[in-house]
């Protein structure tokens, strides 16, 4: 029996678990939302909870005074979430065709510290934004006075192609993309594609159904007729025989 067991296991390793939920995590905090399986969402949400908790309480020890404290929690959220670095959206294009030294550039120091703050430094026009700066200094200060429950999961009733798993929508509070219009959004090609093979499925099972019917009440299902309406394009002329054998002595006429 799972007795005592509090997390999910997500069939992966600890390792392979302890990155995805990292990776998530760095998502949900640069987009404000993600798009997930039902079980990975319900798996992410204390963990991203409890970095938004060390982020809140990093903000008012550093306001207290306590810079010891403060750099603890600094230190746990950093050795939970990482320091990936974020682009900003203005110049991802930008970042995507740069070289690999331009992107160290933009992402590091020369004495090879990541950039926190992701305010552009000499002569480059941006730099990367710390995603622990991001949380500490962005999304904490929403939460100060909120008593926890800092996301909401919203479950959502298309499931995903291929394996039909559950999808669900997880978002940080306030955060929320209020609807621009009551227009319902277009399907992708591939969800077309899937409700074409759904719809043949259907009407082949329906078919499938009425012969099963027919053949259980003992009726034949109706077959196929030829038609058998005259041939216009026959040489011979309507209504008139060729047999010669008949009764008539007269011979056809040449």
């Amino acid at each position: 029996m799972r007795h005592r067991i509090r997390h999910r296991k997500l069939n992966r390793t600890s390792e392979h678990r302890k990155a995805l939920l990292r990776n998530l995590s760095q998502n949900l905090i640069e987009h404000g939302q993600i798009t997930t399986t039902l079980p990975k969402a319900k798996a992410l949400r204390p963990f991203i909870e409890r970095l938004v908790t060390l982020a809140v309480e990093a903000r008012k020890l550093t306001v207290a005074d306590d810079t010891a404290g403060a750099l603890r929690a600094r230190r746990t959220i950093h050795k939970l979430l990482g320091d990936r670095g974020l682009i900003p959206k203005d110049h991802r294009d930008s970042y995507a065709g740069m070289t690999n030294a331009h992107r160290a550039k933009t992402t590091r120091m020369l004495s090879g510290r990541r950039y926190r703050t992701g305010e552009p430094k000499g002569r480059l026009a941006f730099t990367a934004e710390s995603v622990t700066h991001r949380l500490i200094e962005t999304v904490a200060p929403r939460y100060e006075n909120r008593p926890g429950g800092y996301t909401r999961l919203v479950r959502l009733a298309n499931r995903r192609i291929g394996d039909c798993s559950p999808l669900a929508v997880l978002q940080l509070v306030g955060d929320e993309e209020a609807p621009v219009s009551l227009a319902k959004p277009g399907r992708s090609a591939r969800r077309r594609r899937a409700d074409a093979r759904y719809s043949m499925a259907a009407r082949a099972a329906k078919s499938w159904a009425k012969v099963e019917r027919a053949a259980e009440s003992g009726v034949e299902a109706p077959a196929e007729t030829e038609d058998e309406s005259p041939d216009t394009d026959s040489n011979e002329p309507q209504g008139r025989s060729g047999d010669v054998d008949s009764g008539d002595d007269r011979t056809p006429a040449r």
